[in-house]
């Protein structure tokens, strides 16, 4: 999974000449929080994010509304953008897992993806955690089951092996260190065919495979969770 794959291609972006107000309609029209900002040949400037765009506290006390609208109107995206010094980028043939380690190591939630010096694309948090739940499979139908093992390469192939014996599909599949237990792991697996009793007998089964959670999901639970 490469950043090329996931990244928002033809990002908006913004000339360092254009007004602030421009910037802010921008923004808002089209519920973005990261903007570009590039000149000749989309080469990456900067960057314009909401907190770029508040009045210091100290300066808003000594404004009044016209003031204010009269000192915004003034500013050009150059003068309060994040200078492309200050920015993290990314390639596009860049992993996702890099581009997370970018993001968490930077503390910061969005990266434009830059090749040749041109601004290519963005990738943010969000598209991140659209993929985080297309790899464990969010939206299939099926059930959700966190099985923690010891650390070895046998039980991970003994889990899956179990699974496809009893003609089950797997159709999606993560793992992790477990927490506070270095020497075990946590899989999670998305299986379709059978039901919670067939599934939790044949893994219980398995010795040292402690079951750790199990639920069903379906094609639509998420979305309804959600409204």
């Amino acid at each position: 999974m490469l950043v090329r794959d996931y990244m928002l291609k033809h990002p908006i972006m913004i000339e360092p000449h254009k007004r602030l107000p421009e910037a802010q309609k921008l923004m808002v029209e089209n519920n973005i929080y990261y903007l570009p900002v590039v000149g000749d040949g989309k080469r990456l400037l900067g960057m314009i994010t909401p907190p770029r765009l508040a009045i210091p506290p100290e300066r808003l006390a000594s404004l009044d509304v016209w003031e204010i609208t009269r000192y915004l109107s003034g500013l050009t995206v150059e003068k309060v953008m994040l200078k492309s010094a200050e920015l993290f980028t990314i390639g596009p043939n860049a992993t996702l897992e890099e581009a997370a380690e970018c993001m968490i190591r930077n503390k910061t939630g969005g990266l434009p993806v830059i090749e040749n010096n041109v601004v290519i694309g963005l990738i943010t948090d969000g598209d991140l955690l659209i993929e985080l739940r297309d790899v464990l499979g969010a939206f299939e139908p099926g059930w959700r089951i966190t099985v923690r093992v010891p650390s070895s390469r046998d039980e991970l192939l003994l889990l899956t092996r179990t699974i496809a014996d009893n003609g089950w599909v797997i159709m999606a599949l993560g793992n992790v260190r477990a927490p506070k237990q270095p020497d075990h792991w946590d899989i999670v697996l998305k299986v379709w065919g059978c039901t919670r009793d067939e599934l939790m007998k044949a893994i219980t089964n398995l010795e040292g495979h402690e079951v750790r959670d199990v639920r069903e999901t379906l094609a639509y639970s998420y979305v309804n969770a959600a409204t």
